[in-house]
């Protein structure tokens, strides 16, 4: 009988690690360039003392940070079962 609210947990090859490892990596790399991009836009609205335009700035590195999250989430995923996108 398995515990409450554990599952089984699926071995990974090494393969499949490494796939885990690279999207991880790649991600990271265009969240920051991504990040980069925006941040440069935010300083600009800082220096052009446009509160309206900053605050949509701010509202968009948020909005990107989760949505490239949820998509190397559901690309990991798909490395995990084995179906590799």
């Amino acid at each position: 009988m398995e515990r409450f609210g554990q599952e089984k947990i699926a071995k990974l090859s090494d393969e499949q690690k490494q796939k885990l490892a690279e999207l991880e990596k790649l991600y990271q790399a265009k969240l920051a360039e991504r990040e980069l991009l925006l941040k440069t836009q935010l300083e600009k609205a800082a220096q052009d003392n446009d509160p309206e335009a900053y605050y949509q700035i701010e509202a968009q590195i948020v909005s990107e940070r989760k949505r490239l999250q949820e998509e190397l989430e559901e690309k990991k995923e798909a490395v995990r079962k084995g179906s590799d996108k």
